[in-house]
């Protein structure tokens, strides 16, 4: 079994702290076999990640968390920018023309200014011919999230929606990589994305962080990796 994680953040992202090089070194020391660069509207950390990535024995997806007019969505398989601020379904559809595949994160999360998607907006979305095709997996772990409560809401809809279920970090940090991983049958990305489809993933957790860890360690990073923002060795 192979485990993934692929909701994750570098200095490509306005809240990243992490250069796209110490992200790939921490997944590998977590065990990761598979993980996705998801930058904020931003893909060129994940195009980086995925050029250097076997240095560090990984595979990388190349994706984005992408704005839609209806919440976050994360866009994998992608080497190409989709616009934000789009319907979800015409976003997924020009994910598709990529050969991508997408996830919903933290759905029905709320608080510090998160913006995902809702219940009727993922469940249009499944329904539709080909929209539903590109829209495989809804993510019903999220480590980092603040509202904890919303996983139970994420169980609920996979269940209603048949989306595959998956677990993430949505790390911002380095030390979050990993406290949130997707396992799923075999070790590649092309097995995951299998797995997805079939729904056949599972996911996994490590021990919780307090709300208070999680936001004390972001702030903290956040503050020491300004300098990298300020330099061109940040894009390196």
């Amino acid at each position: 079994m192979g485990f993934a994680d692929v909701h994750m953040h570098t200095i490509y992202s306005y809240d990243g702290t992490a250069t796209v090089p110490a992200v790939l070194k921490r997944a590998s020391q977590a065990g990761l076999n598979v993980i996705a660069i998801t930058d904020h509207d931003e893909i060129r950390g994940a195009l980086q990640a995925e050029q250097i990535a076997s240095k560090y024995g990984l595979e990388v997806i190349p994706g984005i968390e992408i704005t839609t007019a209806e919440g976050d969505l994360l866009a994998l398989g992608v080497h190409k920018l989709v616009p934000a601020g789009q319907p979800l379904i015409e976003t997924l559809l020009q994910i598709g023309e990529q050969g991508g595949y997408a996830i919903a994160p933290h759905p029905m999360v709320s608080g510090m200014g998160m913006k995902s998607l809702g219940f009727y907006s993922i469940r249009k979305a499944v329904r539709h011919p080909e929209a539903g095709a590109i829209l495989l997996g809804i993510e019903t772990y999220n480590a980092t999230a603040i509202d904890r409560e919303s996983r139970m809401f994420a169980e609920v809809l996979a269940y209603r929606t048949g989306l595959a279920r998956t677990g993430s970090s949505d790390a911002h940090s380095i030390e979050t990589i990993g406290l949130g991983t997707t396992e799923f049958p075999g070790y590649t990305a092309a097995d995951f994305l299998r797995a997805l489809q079939q729904g056949t993933t599972t996911p996994r957790h490590e021990t919780s962080w307090s709300i208070l860890r999680i936001l004390g360690n972001w702030a903290w990073k956040y503050l020491l990796s300004v300098p990298l923002r300020l330099t061109p060795a940040a894009q390196f």
